[in-house]
């Protein structure tokens, strides 16, 4: 019982500790291909640092609730973030590392984010949480269309399963997966608020979303949800490589080669999904807030697409 928790502790410290590198890998790539030389990878580590060695400034008529998301969005991140297997399957709470509860998980942050940014009343709250519930509203079928499509072929939502499924080779090569893929790769960068959704690098009022919410924090308050934009991230690209590309991903904990392995393969995977997504956010523009609703479409329809041509080649 203590050696299967200690196991899953390993994981949990490991994709905290991951996080802002991840951010400042992608940081990075940006500014090398835009000919700058950029920060160092690890300064997102100096950021958080900074910022909780700071007082956090709050406004007269904020409630508790505005002083509470902060704390809770972080732990409920980091929650969803660590069910999801990265060295190793059938850890101690594979069980529930479920994807309709890691969905429902991140819907209860990003939902209480969405209260915090109109709890003081300024315009740029209420602007960033009604575009952020726009984006949920048509980001939230289009996960659950891909959550479908994988279970179907998987028989199972629970990750590990999942994996293990892949890993061995019984689906093969399947239209209904490349579809679920292109849809979750455009869920993830819709709900981390990245090109061409939103640009986590600027405070222009007419296009934030999720900097608009957080505007007015501070200090460690801010430095918590900082930390959970980039497990946020962190838990998409894992999600991505657990589902699509598990290879390397040993069987158990207490294997020590495989465990190894295991945690190289993850950490390669982390950064060339970093690497990836540096470079097509530099390659790709930020599109007008009215056509996101047509880009999130896309990835509904190609979930959809995914569901019912599982269920026509089952019927032949």
């Amino acid at each position: 019982m203590i050696h299967a928790l200690s196991w899953q502790f390993v994981q949990m410290v490991l994709i905290l500790a991951v996080s802002p590198l991840l951010t400042g890998i992608v940081r990075k790539v940006r500014a090398r291909l835009q000919r700058r030389r950029g920060a160092s990878p690890v300064q997102p580590y100096r950021d958080l640092r900074r910022l909780l060695a700071k007082e956090a400034v709050v406004a007269d008529n904020a409630s508790w609730l505005f002083r509470a998301v902060p704390y809770f969005v972080f732990a409920t991140t980091w929650v969803a973030a660590s069910l999801i297997p990265t060295f190793a399957a059938n850890l101690m709470f594979s069980g529930a590392g479920d994807l309709i509860a890691i969905t429902a998980l991140l819907g209860s942050a990003r939902f209480a984010l969405a209260l915090a940014g109109m709890d003081i009343g300024t315009s740029f709250g209420g602007i960033g949480a009604s575009r952020e519930m726009m984006i949920a509203s048509l980001a939230e079928p289009a996960m659950l269309t891909i959550v479908f499509t994988v279970a179907l072929v998987a028989g199972s939502t629970q990750l590990s399963t999942i994996a293990e499924t892949m890993l061995n080779g019984h689906p093969g090569l399947r239209v209904s997966l490349a579809l679920a893929l292109a849809a979750l790769l455009i869920v993830a960068l819709a709900e981390n608020a990245r090109i061409p959704v939103d640009n986590p690098a600027t405070h222009l009022e007419l296009t934030m979303v999720h900097e608009a919410m957080v505007l007015e924090y501070s200090g460690r308050h801010l430095a918590m949800i900082e930390l959970a934009a980039a497990l946020k991230l962190t838990l998409y690209i894992a999600m991505i490589a657990c589902v699509f590309l598990p290879a390397g991903m040993a069987d158990g904990p207490a294997q020590p080669v495989e465990d190894a392995i295991g945690v190289a393969a993850w950490l390669a995977k982390i950064a060339a999904g970093g690497i990836a997504l540096g470079i097509a956010e530099t390659a790709v523009a930020k599109m007008r807030v009215f056509r996101v609703p047509n880009f999130l479409g896309a990835a509904l329809m190609l979930g959809l697409l995914g569901v019912l041509l599982l269920f026509v080649s089952q019927g032949m």
